[in-house]
């Protein structure tokens, strides 16, 4: 360091020691003094303990203005979110580069009041944060973002075009620089390759030495560096990570090379080193390619059959998610999730947030009013007009937001057991190959043999056998209409020993339900006020008696109804034309009749509180019912949990049994019941339709909704299986099972690649540049068995007949 010099306590960086000062510590710039002072009034001077160069340099920084984010209009393009009592924006912040920037952020509260939470992806380099715009202004918070050196980099442009995540080319210049050097130190090594470097031209055995050297440095400390880091942070967390034995091996070469450079008493393994990171990072390449083309890319097209219903000519039309476009008018019916933010077209609507907030006190909003994709319809159906395309990447991100994580699989515990304790047992075989050879005096061979153990006994191809194979089943599985929450799901599945069964809309398909109506006559006006008030509600039953009347008559959408309510599993009722209309089950609607014909009705009509009439509905069971009760009984117990009534108890009761058949459940009857299996000790598996199994599917251990073309979008569940392949339940639960066995026969084959060259890199005769080659070439292995075997089965299960074949074997 230059004489008078000293580093500044914030970035680290060299500055004169009198520059800026304060309590005896030196600042480069009024910059990094400013934010030292903020972090230290406001109790986070951990900040500098968490990384020792956490601090960015903030020397040449330009002052950013940002009144333009006053205006409304902006404001409104770029929020996520937004009610009376906070803001929800995504930001990126391009200078996110340690832990200590992640838990700066996320205590951003503590600098002000009016940040509310924050979350921080730290690989996208985003923050998610929620504030009080009462409190604090957008303008304002960027500001404070831009004073602690993280000014957020925004771009109205980016707006309307889709979602792709930044390139990052800091590898690629990584691999460019380890693979120059590579060639060149191999050519400056040439007179050594030939034993040509004694003699009149020795002197070019020391300039090449130094050559080497020079272009080692930056191969150890810019292309290694992630290595070289994730290694020291895994130290000091007191965690052998599987960087560490790789960090050690890089600076065994470099350390030993430049001593013999130094000290001229040889030429080093420079060639060995840079050959080593170029490999190694070729690796990482290839990795990360696969991996962003195989498995969590989520794109909402190929992830979630959800679908909107829109509106044109009067007619309703279902329309998947990727096909709606700004100025469609859809309608978002009771309990349906709104897909896109849009502006209210009818009076009223009274909106649940919690879903994107956590707070549970519904919104009432009003025509013209701005709504949000998250929130939930709590009363009547309303219409809107889309003034954003879908905004599924954002329903993706509550969807796996902590509120909904699950619990690592076995899988995943053995994978991260199993790279903690090879870790370990590799350096334990590292160091004593490295002693024994010492004490033989044979320092060549003890280097060579102590680098190749460090490096060819990765556990990278441990660590990389379930994203990569379980991310391949997901893929498959999602071209077969059955989409799942995370790859933890895959596991579960096999476990479990109970499967649950809705009724209506889950194993009875609502759209081939025939309806019949028994009592009073239906005339117009009273058909009229029906088919207004099952539009509001997206229950199958609701949805069926709607198109029924809608085939009968024709209403205005327009027309009003009023004070509409829906009771979850039990009925709907409102206000029409001054009559007052009460729809559901027995207990809902107030039946006073005793007449047969009303015996094993499901649905009850009741007009300004007298009875009127009744629905029954002959139900089509879905296709391929036997088969897949027969493979729920192979896993266990089974049982039916259904809203319904018992009128179709003597129909099913020898498929599951009298005494595993439970109607008239409530949704709280249904969660009481999952609970109680669980305590029993079993891993239950529930198939819902999402709507009144919304708590049970959530306790479950895995939940499944089965959807027809409605919104269907639950976030309690595990996953979303189209209607059209229940039939093909067991055949992709057999194949899921197989795939849990690839990823054990990863763990094989890793396992038989490591014993293998363990056993000729402890003998010496294994050169560190050929480990470098064959450490890539290990985990490449194992991503392709687990992608082929993945395919290879899915294939053998389904080559005689696709999973959306007919299969007439139904009940």
């Amino acid at each position: 360091m230059i004489e008078g010099q000293v580093n500044c306590n914030h970035c680290g960086e060299s500055c004169p020691s009198d520059l800026f000062r304060l309590q005896e510590k030196s600042f480069c710039c009024s910059g990094c003094l400013t934010v030292y002072q903020i972090l230290h009034e406001n109790n986070l001077g951990d900040f500098y303990n968490i990384d020792q160069k956490a601090g960015l340099s903030l020397k040449n920084r330009k002052e950013a203005k940002y009144d333009w984010l006053e205006e409304a209009e902006i404001i409104k393009q770029l929020i996520d979110y937004q009610d009376d009592k906070q803001t929800k924006i995504t930001l990126r912040l391009p200078q996110i580069h340690c832990a200590s920037c992640v838990w700066l952020l996320e205590h951003l509260n503590k600098l002000n009041s009016g940040v509310l939470a924050t979350k921080v992806n730290f690989m996208k380099r985003e923050a998610y944060i929620s504030f009080n715009q009462n409190e604090l202004q957008l303008r304002e918070l960027a500001e404070l973002l831009n004073r602690i050196g993280y000014a957020p980099e925004i771009g109205l442009e980016q707006l309307n075009k889709s979602d792709k995540p930044l390139v990052d080319r800091t590898l690629i210049y990584q691999i460019g620089l380890a693979g120059f050097a590579f060639g060149n130190i191999m050519l400056f090594s040439f007179p050594e390759y030939l034993g040509l470097e004694y003699g009149p031209d020795a002197i070019f055995r020391k300039v090449f030495g130094w050559l080497n050297l020079a272009l080692a440095i930056p191969v150890l400390l810019y292309s290694g560096r992630d290595y070289l880091r994730s290694a020291y942070h895994g130290l000091r967390q007191k965690n052998l990570n599987i960087d560490v034995p790789v960090a050690l091996g890089m600076l065994t070469l470099f350390g030993r090379s430049a001593i013999e450079i130094v000290t001229e008493t040889g030429a080093g393994y420079f060639d060995s080193l840079a050959g080593l990171v170029f490999f190694l990072l070729i690796g990482k390449w290839f990795q990360r390619q696969t991996y962003n083309r195989l498995t969590f890319d989520r794109d909402y097209e190929s992830y979630f059959p959800v679908a909107a219903t829109v509106l044109k000519n009067k007619k309703e039309k279902s329309v998947s998610l990727p096909k709606l476009a700004v100025g469609d008018r859809i309608l978002i019916r009771h309990g349906e999730l709104i897909p896109a933010d849009g502006i209210l077209c009818s009076n009223s609507a009274v909106i649940d947030y919690s879903f994107v907030t956590g707070e549970a006190e519904p919104v009432i909003k009003k025509a013209g009013d701005l709504l949000y994709a998250g929130g939930k319809q709590t009363k009547g159906a309303f219409e809107m007009v889309l003034t954003k395309k879908s905004a599924q990447s954002y329903l993706i991100r509550l969807w796996n937001d902590e509120a909904f994580e699950d619990r690592p699989s076995r899988t995943e515990l053995l994978a991260d057991k199993t790279g903690r304790y090879f870790t370990i047992a590799i350096l334990v075989i590292a160091f004593t190959t490295l002693f024994y050879w010492l004490q033989l005096g044979e320092i060549y061979t003890a280097i060579n043999a102590f680098t190749a153990v460090l490096i060819i006994a990765c556990p990278c191809a441990v660590a990389l056998a379930i994203p990569f194979t379980f991310g391949t089943v997901s893929r498959l599985i999602a071209k077969n209409k059955i989409y799942i929450k995370d790859t933890s799901v895959i596991e579960k599945i096999g476990n479990a020993n109970v499967v649950v069964f809705d009724k209506t809309g889950t194993i009875t398909s609502p759209k081939t339900n025939k309806v019949a109506y028994h009592g009073k006559s239906l005339d117009t006006s009273i058909l009229q006020g029906l088919q207004v008030l099952t539009r509001q509600s997206g229950h199958p039953l609701s949805r069926k008696i709607n198109t029924w009347t809608s085939e009968k008559v024709d209403v205005d959408t327009k027309t009003s109804l009023y004070n509409f309510t829906e009771v979850t599993g039990k009925g709907i009722r409102g206000e029409y034309a001054g009559l007052k209309y009460e729809l559901g089950n027995r207990t809902f609607a107030p039946i006073k009749t005793k007449d047969r014909k009303h015996e094993h009705a499901r649905v009850f009509l009741s007009i300004n509180g007298k009875f009127y009439g009744s629905f029954s509905f002959i139900a089509e069971y879905r296709e391929g019912l036997t088969k897949v009760i027969d493979w729920a009984k192979n896993k266990g117990k089974i049982y039916l949990l259904s809203g319904d009534n018992d009128s179709e108890k003597t129909y099913l009761s020898p498929i599951f049994g009298a005494e595993n058949l439970y109607f008239s459940q409530s949704p709280h009857d249904k969660l009481a019941f999952i609970k109680k299996l669980q305590k029993e000790g079993n891993n239950v598996l529930m198939f819902g339709d999402g709507l009144n199994d919304a708590g049970a599917l959530r306790v479950s251990d895995v939940g499944i909704v089965v959807s027809e073309d409605t919104n269907n979008f639950v976030p309690a569940c595990d996953a979303v299986a189209d209607a059209s392949i229940f039939k093909s339940l067991p055949s992709i639960s057999t194949f899921l099972n197989s795939t849990v066995k690839v990823v054990y026969g990863a763990y094989l084959l890793a396992f038989i690649y490591n014993i293998v060259g363990l056993s000729y890199a402890v003998t010496g005769t294994l050169s560190p540049v050929v480990a470098a080659i064959l450490m890539p070439l290990s985990s490449i292995s194992v991503v392709l068995f687990g992608v082929l075997m993945s395919r290879f089965l899915f294939f053998r299960v389904f080559d005689k007949k696709s999973p959306t074949q007919s299969d007439k074997s139904h009940y």
